[in-house]
């Protein structure tokens, strides 16, 4: 599991679209659905329903978006502390 992986996870939660999601990360839309690809096979688990209109969150998508948020988080805490000292 990457960062950007979960930064892509959170930025489609949020757009609903992979598309769109791309746009607001400035990554190509392939590369985003590949790394979505890649963090689904290695939890195992679908995280988004992919409908003809956008995407939904799995449950399994629901429970990592939680946990990517509170990583990203944490991460930006522990940058900012450094920077600070």
């Amino acid at each position: 599991m990457e960062i950007h992986q979960l930064e892509y996870l959170l930025a489609v939660a949020e757009a609903r679209s992979f598309s769109q999601a791309a746009l607001n990360v400035r990554v190509a839309q392939p590369s985003l659905s590949q790394q979505i690809k890649k963090l689904e096979a290695e939890v195992g688990q679908p995280l988004f329903d992919r409908l003809s209109r956008g995407v939904v969150l799995t449950e399994a998508g629901r429970l990592l978006t939680a946990r990517a948020r509170k990583v990203l988080s944490e991460l930006s805490d522990a940058k900012r502390e450094v920077s600070d000292a």
